[in-house]
């Protein structure tokens, strides 16, 4: 008996039938899965994207796209910053061997003779797995295991403790590099803003916007300052590590995000304004730190008095009360509020809390130095541990051990906690 030859049509049924049920089951062919995926993308990308988000009612992205000459920002510009960044770190190198390093031997510049710590695996497991400063009773459990008495055991990890601090040299290499590019930059952004009607009357940032074209000068000054703030993003690891290391890591994003995002929208006005501003004081303060690492007392205590006028001018009044006013009050007069403009302001907010924040260092730094004619000393920064700090403590704790200080049902001994790391 012949069986029958199913039709072409009987075929396609059956294919149809079994894209049908691979549908059901979710087994969807991958031309099916890419197109959909495809569709989602899209779909996001004009939710991400929608002109309600980013501009007031009645503005969108059609208002910066380039006509008659004009030019206006956009999106793609910003992968400059990332060759100049490299950039950055490429010069960086260059001018700390060859301008950095003479300048700090001809301002004397001393690094101390450090003693290193002896190899010791098991003082070397703790430091690196469990504390960089141990309890009393660990460095009494370490002594046993090592065979060590316990002043060995504290001047060990002293020395270990200094070994990984950064010395006097590398901190104005840095300081150096990073007071070269702000006063540059802090001259130059004078330059490009000085005949500006906006530098004077702030509310007219806002006059035409969103459809303000964009200057060569101000293309350059952004993506100059931006690459540069992506540099110090780069080089965080290996750049000196203070107490404010977070703060740091946070000011950095928020100054990225905030010029990238002014950037998108075209807050291209405000945007060189407050790169200004954070100029102004910057290389006051690296110089500050150039002096202090060189043993100038009174040149170092001089500039830094004029860096905390000058920064808490900037940030503390003008920052908050010209140009916050002038990005989140005044705009409410012209547009209903929109997300950009929160977004906006926002990342403002969190930059004038740091402002904030660091405002309190700088008033305790010149408290401490003012009534005497003492050395200012960066809160921030890591005090190196001497011979007689170890001595002190260890006589302090010893003195408390035997009055029998206890907390919370334990020694009140905590070798070299009060140290700064």
């Amino acid at each position: 008996m012949l069986h029958e030859i199913p039709s072409a049509t009987t075929a396609t049924e059956d294919e149809q039938q079994l894209q049908w049920r691979g549908d059901i089951l979710g087994l969807t062919l991958p031309a099916c899965t890419q197109q959909r995926e495809e569709r989602m993308l899209s779909r996001l990308g004009e939710l991400i994207w929608a002109d309600w988000i980013w501009f007031p009612e009645g503005h969108g992205w059609a208002d910066l796209k380039d006509h008659d000459g004009l030019v206006f920002p956009k999106t793609q510009d910003l992968w400059a910053t990332i060759p100049i960044a490299l950039c950055f770190l490429v010069i960086r190198q260059i001018f700390e061997r060859t301008v950095a390093t003479p300048l700090a031997s001809l301002l004397g510049v001393n690094d101390k003779q450090r003693v290193r710590a002896r190899p010791n695996p098991v003082l070397e497991s703790y430091f690196c797995s469990t504390s960089k400063h141990p309890t009393q009773s660990s460095i009494e459990s370490l002594s046993k295991q090592t065979g060590c008495s316990v002043r060995q055991v504290q001047r060990w990890f002293r020395r270990r403790r200094n070994q990984d601090r950064p010395s006097k040299l590398k901190k104005f290499q840095e300081a150096s590099w990073r007071f070269t590019f702000y006063l540059l930059a802090f001259f130059a952004g004078l330059a490009v803003l000085i005949d500006k009607p906006w530098f004077y009357d702030m509310k007219q940032m806002w006059d035409g916007f969103p459809k303000m074209p964009l200057l060569s000068s101000q293309y350059w000054y952004y993506v100059i300052e931006l690459g540069f703030y992506v540099s110090l993003l780069f080089s965080i690891a290996s750049d000196v590590k203070r107490k404010d290391f977070k703060e740091q890591i946070i000011h950095h994003v928020a100054t990225i995000s905030l010029i990238s995002f002014s950037w998108l929208v075209n807050y291209i006005r405000a945007g060189t304004l407050i790169m200004l501003v954070h100029d102004a004081s910057d290389y006051l303060m690296e110089s500050a730190k150039m002096f202090n690492y060189a043993g100038w007392r009174k040149t170092c205590n001089f500039i830094f008095t004029m860096f905390a006028a000058v920064f808490i001018v900037t940030r503390l009044v003008i920052l908050p009360f010209w140009i916050i006013y002038t990005t989140w009050v005044y705009p409410l007069t012209l547009y209903p509020p929109f997300l950009g403009f929160y977004f906006f302001n926002g990342l403002m907010l969190v930059l004038q809390a740091l402002h904030i924040f660091w405002a309190v260092l700088i008033v305790r730094m010149v408290i401490k130095f003012l009534p005497g004619n003492d050395i200012v000393e960066d809160e921030r920064s890591d005090k190196e541990e001497t011979e007689s700090e170890d001595e002190d403590n260890g006589r302090e704790q010893r003195e408390k051990f035997k009055n029998g200080y206890v907390q919370n049902g334990h020694s009140f001994l905590n070798n070299n906690h009060n140290k700064k790391d």
